[in-house]
């Protein structure tokens, strides 16, 4: 059965094209107009536009396409009318007034169209079930008694549900202090970062280590974040209620984590089976160097 990835920006989409290789399966890689991804190596690569969405439909179908994965993070477009073809004409009514309701809307108006012209939609933690981390405490350092904070996230979570905004939030003392808006998880991380330091942080990450894994825990041990405004805060991060997991399940991975500790967070909570972990050795290693937990909640 040959599969479509349709890869947005991210670490995401390259993990999933890489164990969708390691299974014998080569993906067709379909990437959106303004949003490329990092997939890198030869393969079959199909640019669409939203305006264009019934043709690409077809075009996946005379593929022999039969299953579809969305995976990675992409912004909603803007929508030139004149570009709109014949073939997705019929298709805008249903879209618009799915846009209305708004993100989560949107995304499952996709799906049922999607599946109405006899794709699968595959999640990408059914490609590639190691982005699923066990439930319990992952780091050396474990959590403090939560059940105030906990409480009072799920409320938020309740609320950011109705708004259709968000799946992360920051707790301290008890109750929320930020919740992440349509910027996403690292834009709300960002504005708790010590801005004296974030920069230096960032540049000494990428500019000395590059992608020399290996090296970037043993160089954050010896950084001090407690100046940060989100000292002892906790990144908190779970799917909504009735939240669509095939294409919008929340994800974690390096550079939250590096983020975080940037913040002077004390560690991370994610729920389980409603997360994805993206590389969690490397977010261990991240969050231990900093005597920061992880906690994947039951």
């Amino acid at each position: 059965m040959t599969v479509a990835l349709i890869a947005g920006t991210g670490g995401l989409p390259p993990h999933i094209a890489g164990s969708l290789m390691v299974q014998g399966r080569v993906p067709i890689i379909c990437e959106m107009r303004g949003f490329p991804s990092k997939i890198k190596g030869e393969f079959t690569r199909i640019p669409f536009r939203i305006e264009t969405l019934g043709s690409f439909l077809k075009t996946l179908t005379s593929l022999g396409v039969t299953q579809v994965c969305m995976a990675g993070a992409v912004q909603r477009p803007d929508i030139d009318p004149s570009a709109i073809d014949p073939e997705t004409a019929p298709l805008v009514p249903r879209l618009m007034a799915a846009m209305a309701k708004g993100d989560d809307g949107t995304l499952r108006e996709i799906i049922t169209v999607f599946e109405e012209h006899g794709f699968t939609i595959l999640g990408a933690h059914q490609i590639a079930p190691d982005l699923m981390p066990m439930t319990g405490v992952h780091t050396k350092a474990s959590p403090p008694d939560l059940t105030a904070a906990l409480d009072a996230a799920r409320i938020a979570l309740a609320d950011m549900a109705r708004a259709d905004q968000g799946q992360a939030m920051l707790l301290r003392d008890g109750g929320v202090i930020a919740r992440e808006d349509a910027r996403g998880t690292a834009a709300m991380l960002q504005d708790f970062c010590d801005p004296v330091e974030t920069d230096s942080i960032v540049d000494e990450l990428f500019g000395v280590f590059g992608e020399a894994i290996g090296g970037i825990a043993d160089w954050l041990s010896g950084q001090d974040y407690t100046r940060a405004p989100g000292a002892n805060a906790v990144l908190f991060k779970a799917p909504k209620p009735n939240q669509n997991m095939l294409a919008d399940m929340p994800l974690i991975g390096p550079d939250t984590a590096m983020k975080a500790a940037e913040a002077g967070l004390s560690g991370i909570v994610i729920s389980s089976g409603g997360v994805m972990v993206l590389d969690l050795p490397q977010v261990v290693a991240i969050l231990d160097a900093q005597g920061m937990f992880l906690w994947v909640h039951p």
